[in-house]
């Protein structure tokens, strides 16, 4: 193996008194702050094997950005040990070693110096990172003066001229536009074809399914499911589906990091039912569908739309609407009640997908419930047709 992690935890101590000025410092030698031990990572063990890749995901502060600072150096940890193999290079904090008040060429050179670059091969290269940036118009402007995606393009551009045996890569494939994001996807294609061992944080799961061949779950610090990428996202999908679990199954509703508003009306359930009328979770492509939103009102109500959106599980939007949009006026009454959205034909091929119901005032300036991709369902195909959409469609001479 090329990266080997045992037993691995990190904590960290918490003052409970935050001290800010002299007297409250010259006070604080008279009373010891307290600390609270905070632990980010717990017992995390895994293997990886030379050219793979890995991919490593979950909620956010569940340890996923400590794990590969630990990875690369960067932190120690608690316990445990980390071993590497290799020339390892870190896609982390893009941009640290920046002088925001040098030029763009001139930051290549002072960048490339921390990334370990020779400068000989600095000076070689830099014209090919200011092309791959898409920076030939500013290259004589200083940092200072450029936005914060073209300074975390002309971060990742000067980073990958290195050649590492192994890469942390942590979100960096989100930056920048759609034209740049491509061109992050063909280096990170190039490294894996040149048996580049890689570690990949990210919350894309479309992207960690494209390139992972395994993955690791953390949940609240702890490793939940290391194994097959496939496996391990139908598992994180699930425990993030209609009772709102999350990946260490400890909670009974929506994650409150996932939902907001005021609670004049509250979303207390979604159900989805098939032809049948019958709660169901896997669907066939084109069969029905009803998505029935059951709430619960405090006061009377006559300024509210119901909605719902629909996103792939790797975050694309697929679909949204509402009782607005439909010009189906609502009046809720205080106490529960439901309604429902009814989709006669189920228009993709397949998939996993997540539902977003909300309840906000007319011009949408209230929000009452909103619950952020906290429901799942799956779409199954029943023909060979490829893609993502079901067209009805018929051939003919």
């Amino acid at each position: 193996m090329v990266v080997k992690v045992e037993h691995l935890w990190k904590t960290f101590q918490i003052p409970h008194e935050r001290r800010t000025t002299l007297f409250e410092n010259l006070m604080g030698l008279m009373r010891p702050n307290q600390y609270e031990t905070f632990t980010v990572l717990k017992d995390v063990s895994f293997e990886v094997n030379e050219g793979e890749c890995v991919g490593i995901i979950g909620d956010n502060g569940s340890g996923k950005s400590t794990l590969l600072k630990i990875i690369a150096n960067i932190l120690r940890p608690s316990r445990g040990t980390v071993r590497v193999e290799g020339k390892m290079t870190p896609f982390l904090e893009l941009g640290v070693g920046f002088q925001p008040d040098l030029t763009v060429r001139e930051n290549i050179g002072v960048y490339g110096t921390v990334m370990g670059l020779p400068r000989k091969e600095i000076r070689d290269r830099t014209d090919d990172v200011i092309e791959f940036a898409g920076l030939h118009r500013f290259e004589d402007t200083k940092l200072k003066n450029l936005s914060s995606g073209m300074q975390v393009r002309l971060a990742f551009s000067t980073a990958i001229q290195t050649n590492p045996d192994v890469l942390l890569v942590d979100e960096v494939l989100a930056v920048g536009d759609l034209e740049f994001q491509q061109k992050c996807f063909d280096v990170f294609n190039r490294y894996r074809k040149d048996g580049v061992t890689i570690l990949f944080v990210s919350h894309d799961l479309g992207a960690v399914r494209r390139f992972c061949d395994r993955t690791l779950l953390l949940g609240g610090g702890a490793q939940r499911v290391f194994g097959e990428t496939e496996d391990v996202l139908d598992r994180y999908v699930y425990c993030r589906s209609s009772n709102g679990n999350s990946p260490d199954n400890s909670n009974n509703g929506p994650d409150s990091s996932n939902r907001w508003g005021n609670k004049k009306v509250t979303i207390t359930d979604v159900d989805l039912l098939d032809k049948f009328g019958i709660r169901c979770k896997r669907f066939n492509s084109m069969d029905p569908m009803t998505i029935r939103i059951n709430y619960h009102a405090v006061e009377d109500l006559s300024d509210i739309t119901f909605g719902i959106a629909i996103h792939a599980d790797d975050g694309r939007h697929i679909f949204g609407t509402n009782t607005k949009i439909k010009g189906v006026p609502q009046r809720v009454l205080a106490g529960d009640g439901h309604i429902n959205l009814k989709i006669e034909h189920i228009p993709m091929l397949s998939g996993k997908y997540l539902l977003s119901p909300a309840a906000q005032s007319l011009d949408y300036g209230i929000t009452y419930d909103w619950i952020d991709k906290q429901y799942s369902f799956e779409v199954i195909p029943t023909s060979g047709d490829a893609g993502t959409v079901a067209i009805p469609c018929s051939w003919d001479k």
